[in-house]
C-alpha cells in the first residue's frame, strides 16, 4: 500500500500533515512493520514545547522500543489519547487513527521532507 500523498515524510520514519494552521504527526507503516505488534506508546504533555530533531515520544513493541522525533519545532496542542487505551490502533491505522500528536508551528509547506513517493522508493513495505 503506498503511502498517502497528502503528507510529508522524514527518513526517520515519521509523517506529518498540515490542518489548517496545525501539523498532525504519526508514523509511518514502514516503521510500524518494522517494530511489529505495539504494545505502548508514550506521547508528551501539552503545551510542551520541541525544536526539530527531539524526541517527542516512543513506541514500544514486542521487538523493540523506538524513539519518535520531532520533524519540526513547536508546541504540542493535542495528544492522540486513544493511542494510550489502545496501541495497536498504530498497527492497523498509523495514518488516520493512529496519529500521535498535533503540532502549532510556524513551519509552511517545502521543508527538507520528502513525499510520498520519494519515501516509498527509499523504503519499500
Amino acid at each position: 500500500m503506498p503511502s498517502p500523498s497528502d503528507r510529508q515524510y522524514t527518513d526517520s520514519h515519521e509523517w506529518m500533515k498540515a490542518v489548517s494552521d496545525e501539523w498532525i504527526i504519526g508514523v509511518t507503516q514502514f516503521a510500524v512493520n518494522a517494530l511489529s505488534d505495539v504494545t505502548y506508546v508514550a506521547l508528551p504533555a501539552i503545551g510542551k514545547t520541541f525544536a526539530l530533531g527531539d524526541v517527542l515520544g516512543e513506541v514500544e513493541s514486542v521487538k523493540a522500543t523506538s524513539d519518535i522525533y520531532s520533524p519540526i519545532a513547536g508546541v504540542i496542542t493535542a495528544v492522540n489519547t486513544d493511542l494510550q487505551k489502545d496501541p495497536a490502533l498504530l498497527n492497523t491505522d498509523p495514518y488516520e487513527a493512529g496519529w500521535l500528536v498535533k503540532l502549532k508551528s510556524a513551519h509552511t509547506d517545502g521543508g527538507n521532507f520528502m513525499d510520498a513517493a520519494a519515501y516509498d522508493a527509499s523504503n519499500p513495505i
